[in-house]
């Protein structure tokens, strides 16, 4: 197979500064893509800025032969992500690829989570990727090209005890992917999730002596395939982790249709509702909410039959 490459393209990759925006961002810019390398330069709770980070990675891009500019703006309001596509239309006159990596975290049991906290990181997640999107995605829609990559996370998926806005804003990224993934379709603009796990400054803390290899370059090849042209999946979720990549998908099992139910009857049907045989999996492209309503409306009109 030739090398899938990048040239003419232009990307804006957000915490790339360190760990897997680095990664996302360097693979890009060998492959031949133009990046904004954006990043404000926190801590990983969110506090502080410096555009070091960001320019230290510009660096070793030119020093390799790339081109690249770093960005400091936050991707936490609206005029910060609009300053970050604008950058990327000031330096090179585009922009085809958005991969919003940006991310912080704050630790606390949820009765103690102040709601400052719970609204910071929801900030950075979801209201940061709405912020990028909203200035990118009709751009994208006017040339006919564009791929969002939104990184949701293992915790967006199933959770996990002491960070719950983490979880939250990593679960709306995926029905945030969904919806442009269809508002895109006819313009071909993409959106699709990657759900990595890599040892980055947010593992610290966490004892990873059992682990095997996580470095963030066995993600990044999943986040370059769903960035490229020749890739034409939508509203997916691509896992990556230690060398494993797969899918994630919701199924739905096919459950019981009745005209009339009571409390105890869905007591009683518990084990038929739950009965994962023949279990449903509707794809949100190019019609997955409906898809799931016929099927649902098609069980009582067959029953009825």
């Amino acid at each position: 197979m030739d090398e899938m490459r990048f040239d003419g393209r232009v990307a804006v990759v957000t915490g790339a500064g360190g760990g897997l925006g680095r990664a996302y961002a360097m693979l890009l810019a060998a492959r031949g893509a133009k990046v904004i390398v954006n990043d404000l330069g926190t801590s990983k709770r969110g506090e502080g800025a410096s555009l070091s980070m960001a320019q230290g990675v510009v660096n070793e891009i030119v020093v390799a032969g790339g081109e690249a500019v770093a960005n400091g703006d936050t991707v936490a309001t609206p005029e910060g992500g609009r300053a970050i596509i604008q950058a990327a239309l000031d330096a090179f006159g585009r922009i085809d690829i958005v991969i919003h990596n940006a991310t912080i975290n704050r630790h606390n049991p949820f009765r103690d989570m102040p709601f400052e906290d719970f609204a910071a990181v929801i900030d950075v997640h979801l209201f940061g990727a709405f912020h990028l999107a909203k200035a990118a995605f009709p751009l994208m829609c006017d040339q006919k090209f564009g791929r969002i990559v939104l990184v949701s996370s293992i915790c967006g998926l199933y959770g996990e005890r002491n960070v719950a806005a983490y979880c939250a804003g990593k679960a709306a990224l995926i029905g945030l992917s969904n919806a442009l993934a269809l508002e895109g379709h006819e313009h071909n603009v993409t959106s699709n999730c990657i759900v990595p796990a890599a040892e980055t400054r947010l593992f610290e803390g966490r004892d990873t002596s059992s682990f095997p290899p996580m470095g963030p370059e066995l993600v990044s090849p999943a986040v370059a395939w769903l960035a490229h042209e020749s890739c034409r999946e939508s509203a997916q979720l691509l896992v990556a982790l230690a060398g494993r990549v797969g899918k994630a998908y919701f199924a739905e099992t096919p459950g019981i249709y009745r005209p009339n139910w009571t409390v105890e009857d869905i007591v009683a049907e518990q084990t038929t509702i739950a009965a994962r045989e023949g279990e449903q999996i509707f794809q949100a492209v190019p019609s997955g909410f409906y898809d799931h309503l016929g099927f649902s409306f098609g069980m009582g009109k067959h029953s009825e039959a």
